[in-house]
């Protein structure tokens, strides 16, 4: 992991097109702003860490209800 230390202002360049810019620090909270292309998604980890487990849910499948799924009606 790469630790850096900025001031408000300051900016961090991921690539060739992606900017992280710190605006604010206030006590224990950091504002940041991501410039990024709109092809790239940009979440909060805990959010992103939600969406994962929803798809794990969503794909979950119990094999005892596979032979009536092809029954005839």
């Amino acid at each position: 992991m790469l630790v850096l230390s900025r001031k408000i202002g300051q900016s961090i360049i991921i690539g060739n097109d992606i900017e992280i810019k710190i605006l604010k620090i206030d006590g224990g909270e950091i504002k940041i702003g991501i410039e990024a292309p709109k092809d790239v998604k940009v979440l909060r980890k805990e959010l992103y860490e939600e969406l994962l487990k929803e798809n794990k849910e969503a794909v979950k499948f119990d094999i005892k209800n596979l032979p009536g799924f092809f029954k005839k009606k």
